[in-house]
């Protein structure tokens, strides 16, 4: 069977796309791997979010991080998020490295202290976010840039001792 659609000349979505992992956490540690295998465009979200989230809004936003129910780390600007509001820069580092496309970021998540912190080649960047609520929390990632590729491979418990 053969379809043919009719597009505009020159599309623009102008939205941000999201995506949340299947599988929540609400006690022990937890840790996940994310990557850019394409290009950041002016927005690249990880962090966490709850079922409450949205996934997709329109125009070009910090969609993790965007309401009360996400905590996102913009790998652009070195920005953290939440509630819509800049929580100031991260990593705490004057001059931090700009994120590199393939580098890949683990994303530690203690529900026991309720802290959320990253790391970046093997080192640790600090706790970004405290204080988390004691809900389920899902793995998190949103993106502006068309096309682009982002992985998140869950690894298991943080090994740090």
């Amino acid at each position: 069977m053969y379809v043919s659609k009719s597009r505009p000349m020159n599309p623009v979505a102008q939205t941000t796309d999201g995506a949340r992992g299947k599988i929540g956490f609400k006690t022990g540690r937890h840790c996940w791997e994310v990557w850019w295998e394409g290009p950041l465009g002016t927005v690249a979200m990880i962090g966490l979010m709850t079922k409450d989230s949205p996934v997709q809004c329109q125009g070009y936003s910090p969609l993790v991080g965007a309401d009360s129910n996400s905590w996102g780390w913009n790998l652009v600007d070195n920005h953290l998020i939440h509630n819509g509001d800049s929580q100031g820069n991260y990593p705490p580092l004057n001059n931090a490295p700009k994120y590199q496309v393939g580098e890949r970021i683990r994303v530690i998540l203690d529900c026991e202290d309720n802290t959320l912190a990253f790391e970046k080649n093997y080192e640790f960047l600090g706790v970004a976010f405290r204080g988390l609520p004691n809900t389920q929390l899902y793995p998190a990632v949103s993106a502006v840039y068309g096309n682009t590729e982002v992985s998140m491979v869950y690894l298991g418990p943080p090994l740090d001792g």
